[in-house]
């Protein structure tokens, strides 16, 4: 049995003192209305209404329960109007600042065609990785190594000339002593200043005797950009930055290298990856 939609044609029937009545203002037909209250007084064991007339008169019974009743009706319409304010609670997502102005609008956007209102935060790694433990935002999507990942998105070097090959290998990058001209950096952007990306990138530097110095971290994004756009230096980036600041990427010869990403929660994260996980997927460029 329907225990509040019984009471709730109860409460509706008996400030009306009629069925039909009553059960208009409960958005129900006068059937329903009579069966629920039917089933409520069988679970009573006791008649709430006198049926001698064509009123609906309380019985002293009836009367008995209807505060009760009302209390219910009351306490089901506040818990539903909870529910409701509840799911239209800004979900906060720490989000990375590689994806542009257009994709977090659609994810946000999609979002809502989910049933989800997102408030995004951008920040690098570890102001994402704060707001998460500090609990200022529901999730945060965190850089992880390749076998981690949840999303996965392919990195490799671009510029503004045409590169003119197929891959780029690291080793091409070496300085010569009759070479003129400053030697050729490799700036890796701070979404990518994380051990699993660096670290390797570093032992290749080395092992392919490049110096220190042409492999930068830059403070931002848009000072890597501009670097790479005034020189003849390469920026570590994926296929979608690169087509966004239109320059020109291949993939790395010397090893593979992806960015990983995981949804970190403070609660249970596998609602938000089932209903937005593709929209997600868009906004960093992931491969499928």
């Amino acid at each position: 049995m329907d225990l509040v939609g019984a009471c709730r044609a109860f409460v509706s029937v008996s400030e009306r003192g009629s069925f039909t009545v009553g059960a208009a203002a409960a958005r129900m037909s006068q059937p329903v209305a009579s069966r629920r209250i039917a089933a409520l007084e069988a679970h009573f064991g006791e008649q709430l209404f006198e049926r001698t007339s064509r009123r609906a008169v309380l019985t002293s019974f009836g009367r008995d329960m209807l505060p009760a009743a009302r209390q219910l009706v009351l306490a089901a319409d506040v818990l539903q109007h909870e529910a409701e304010a509840a799911k239209r609670k800004p979900w906060r997502l720490a989000v990375p600042g590689i994806c542009s102005a257009v994709d977090l609008a659609r994810l946000v956007a999609d979002a809502r065609g989910h049933g989800v209102t997102l408030e995004l935060r951008v920040g690098p790694p570890p102001r994402r990785l704060e707001l998460v433990r500090s609990q200022q935002v529901r999730a945060a999507l965190l850089p992880v190594p390749p076998d981690e990942a949840r999303w996965s998105v392919p990195l490799g070097l671009a510029g503004a000339q045409d590169l003119g090959v197929k891959r780029v290998y690291v080793e091409t990058l070496r300085m010569g002593r009759a070479d003129p001209g400053p030697a050729r950096r490799i700036w890796i952007q701070p979404e990518d200043d994380v051990p699993h990306l660096r670290d390797p990138l570093t032992r290749l530097r080395d092992a392919v005797g490049l110096r220190p110095v042409q492999l930068a971290v830059a403070a931002d994004l848009t000072t890597a950009a501009a670097e790479v756009l005034c020189s003849r230096d390469l920026l570590l980036c994926s296929p979608a930055q690169a087509r966004e600041l239109s320059l020109s990427w291949r993939p790395l010869g010397d090893i593979t290298v992806t960015r990983g990403y995981a949804l970190t929660a403070t609660d249970d994260p596998q609602q938000i990856q089932a209903r937005l996980g593709d929209v997600i997927a868009r906004c960093l460029g992931a491969v499928a």
